[in-house]
């Protein structure tokens, strides 16, 4: 069906899991409420046509598989990617490699002609040129990200920017532990810290 003859926009949904992970840890100690941030990008009026969400793990580590399947019973398609070492420094220290940058653009890229709507779930900077060619294309494309992490070149591309936390349930609610300390969790019997390190 063209375009033009379709009544709800297709949107696709990409999320960078590791980039807003990490943003919610360090600048607001929480965890995304990955399922309130697919409501949000999906929007009213329009037909979720894809959602991704791209998730790189430590090989034989087996504490994120619980927060993997929460997302795929939330609707996402869930890829993920073993880090590997990418180098030793010369104090012996490892670096370690795993991004999706490319697999997310070439998703994106597979999808367009499918697609009204591009939701991205990241702050990298690095998205800017795909998605200009996404609008270029006559696509609409809209990023969710924290503005303490997200490229101003990139929030100033975009047809919209959403500032994550002012996303109605953003973070995942907070639970009291016996001892009166809160605690976050994403999927029942999995910690906060034991997710995707």
């Amino acid at each position: 069906m063209s375009q033009l003859m379709r009544i709800r926009p297709n949107v696709g949904v990409f999320i960078d899991t590791q980039n807003l992970y990490h943003s919610a840890r360090d600048y607001y100690q929480r965890t995304v409420n990955f399922e309130s941030l697919l409501r949000y990008g999906v929007g009213e009026n329009r037909e979720l046509l894809r959602a991704i969400s791209y998730v790189v793990e430590r090989e034989g580590d087996t504490s994120a598989w619980p927060f993997i399947y929460k997302l795929s019973t939330l609707g996402y398609k869930v890829k993920r990617m073993t880090l590997h070492v990418h180098h030793t420094t010369e104090s012996g220290k490892t670096i370690w490699e795993g991004n999706w940058d490319m697999g997310m653009c070439a998703d994106i890229v597979r999808l367009v002609d499918h697609l009204d709507v591009i939701v991205l779930g990241s702050g990298d900077g690095d998205f800017l040129d795909i998605l200009e060619v996404m609008m270029e294309r006559g696509k609409r494309v809209e990023v969710i990200g924290f503005k303490e992490t997200t490229a101003q070149k990139l929030i100033d591309g975009v047809d919209k920017f959403t500032h994550l936390p002012d996303i109605e349930g953003a973070f995942m609610p907070l639970r009291e532990r016996n001892n009166g300390e809160s605690l976050e969790t994403v999927a029942e019997g999995t910690p906060l810290e034991s997710l995707i390190s």
